[in-house]
This record gives C-alpha cells, structure tokens and sequence, in this order.
C-alpha cells in the first residue's frame, strides 16, 4: 500500500464498538489535516474480545484479546496501521509489527458514575454495589471500601452505562478518556484522584500499530506522533512486562515526565485489595524502559511475585 499519483491512501484497521471508532476517526481527521495529499479509510474487524461479550475478561485471558485479528490483517497487509487504545495492547508485540506512534494522552483517571452528581466513593452506602470488569479497579476500590459488593461488567462504554442505568446497582468505574471522547460527560458524578485509583498501564493514549516494513505509514505517522507520551506509555509498558502481567491483572501504572525527569508510580494489589504494593521512583526520560523494569524490580522485592502468584492460581 503505497503512494498513487493522486492522493496516497492509508487504510486503518479498527474495532467496531463506537470509543474504536471515535479513536480511528480521530486519527484519520488528526493525519488528513497534517498530510494533505493524504487520503485515510477505515475497515472494521471484529476481535474475539467484541465477540466474547458475556463472559469476564480475566477468565478469558487476555493475550491479543482485542488486538489479534487486526495484526494478522497487518501482517498480511490488507491494512496498514491498527489504533488500539494503548491499555489494550500486549506489551510482547508480534514479530515483523512494531508500536510506531502513541498520540498525545487524554485525561488519564477513572471515573464514578452514580446516582446523582458528586457522589465519590467515599460518600457511597454501606455495603453500595459497584459494577466494573476490571481487576484493577476492583482491587483498589476493596482497598478504600472494604464493604463494597463489586460485580462484574463487560460492554463497550455506551452499553455499560446503559446496564446501571437499568440496574439497581450504586455506581459503576470506567476511564474517564473513554467517557469524555464519546460525549458522556453528563453521567460523570465524580472524577477519581489518581492517587486513590491508579490507572491502568497506557489508560488515555491511543497506541498506533504497523508493520515493521511499512515506511509510508511509519513516515505519515511520525506527525502526530507525542514523545512525551511515548516515553511516560514505555516506562508503564516496561513495568508491566516484567511483572508479566496482563491487562486483567490488578497492577496499575501512571509515567509523568516532569522538568526534572520522569516520574513512574506502580501498584501491585490482590484482588480483594488487602495488600497493596505501591511505590514511585524517578529517572531519565530517555532510558524510560529501564525506569520501568526497575520499579518492576522495587515492587518484586516488595512482594508482588507472590500475589500475582496467588492471583493466576486462583484463575
């Protein structure tokens, strides 16, 4: 797929659920008007993740759950970049493909839709129910609120929003990014300090995937490409790599660079969030991978060998 005489054409890959969407529109409007003689389409291919919708993720497992179909179009050449919401992606990227572009980051925290506007998770009932498909989240939220009943939740941001609004549930967590970017705003009751619930490891970027060979979409995508992101998603992606998690594993991860260099948070919890390894360090953001599986390293001295452990037996 290269250049014509009249307009080059790129062809992006993307899932069908309307936050893809929104994101690979968003990059074709983002790479149209920064490339003028460029013209982008979007193809849609359904992953095992949108097609498994009635089952938790963490059971599943979670290798390409949402990415798998849309690399082997790549690798065959029949697209020529994959947006993938970055939280999304294995951090061990198949052979011959490679993370060539990371836009500029959304809003990072999650968020706390409830029954009315300012609800936090701290002013929520005794013994409240709070729907979320994430580990992550679950294990925090137990560590604030050891009395609140978590259940499960599966469904794009739309369908999820439209369970609790059906439920008799308290409140439900998703990530802000999504939420924002598809104009939801109004449900939010409130916005969860980083500080209380860490996010998960890429939350708010948008990672772009191509093959290795494919110069023209390499060359395209270098203009909207964010180093600052880039390097703060590689501290976390590091991290997560070493401590040979998933993204259905309740670790969290939050890379900021700052004037004096970058700055990685990492958590570790069980699922019932009665331990919670968390520690913070800072390093060059030019060696941002080395800062990663350094805190990985902080965090397994720690102990999160043996929770993660426990964590994979019980599944």
């Amino acid at each position: 797929m290269g250049s014509s005489l009249k307009k080059e054409k790129l062809v992006i890959g993307s899932r069908g659920s309307d936050l893809a969407l929104w994101q690979s529109n968003f990059v074709k409007k983002e790479l149209e008007k920064r490339n003028k003689n460029l013209s982008v389409e979007i193809k849609i291919i359904k992953t095992k993740g949108d097609k498994i919708v009635d089952v938790a993720l963490s059971k599943i497992g979670d290798k390409g759950l949402f990415t798998k179909e849309l690399e082997v179009q790549l690798i065959n050449d029949e697209i020529d970049i994959a947006v993938h919401s970055l939280k999304d992606l294995q951090t061990e990227i198949p052979k011959g493909l490679k993370l060539a572009c990371v836009t500029k980051r959304h809003s990072v925290e999650d968020i706390l839709i409830a029954r009315k506007k300012g609800i936090t998770i701290d002013k929520l009932r005794e013994g409240a129910t709070i729907a979320t498909g994430s580990l992550r989240r679950r294990a925090q939220l137990k560590h604030l609120r050891p009395d609140i009943n978590v259940v499960e939740l599966r469904g794009n941001v739309p369908t999820r929003i439209e369970k609790f609004l059906k439920s008799k549930w308290d409140a439900i967590i998703l990530a802000r990014a999504g939420v924002e970017r598809l104009r939801l705003k109004k449900h939010i009751s409130s916005i969860i300090d980083k500080d209380l619930m860490l996010p998960a490891v890429g939350q708010g970027a948008l990672g772009i995937e191509i093959k290795s060979s494919n110069k023209f979409a390499g060359k395209i995508l270098a203009s909207i490409h964010d180093e600052n992101t880039y390097a703060a998603v590689l501290a976390e992606r590091a991290l997560l790599k070493k401590l040979e998690g998933g993204c259905q594993i309740p670790i969290g991860a939050f890379g900021e660079i700052k004037k004096n260099g970058l700055y990685l948070t990492g958590l570790v919890a069980s699922i019932e969030g009665d331990i919670t390894l968390k520690k913070t360090i800072r390093g060059s953001k030019k060696f941002p991978e080395k800062l990663g599986k350094q805190l990985a390293g902080d965090l397994i001295k720690a102990g999160a060998k043996k929770i993660l452990k426990e964590i994979y037996q019980s599944r």
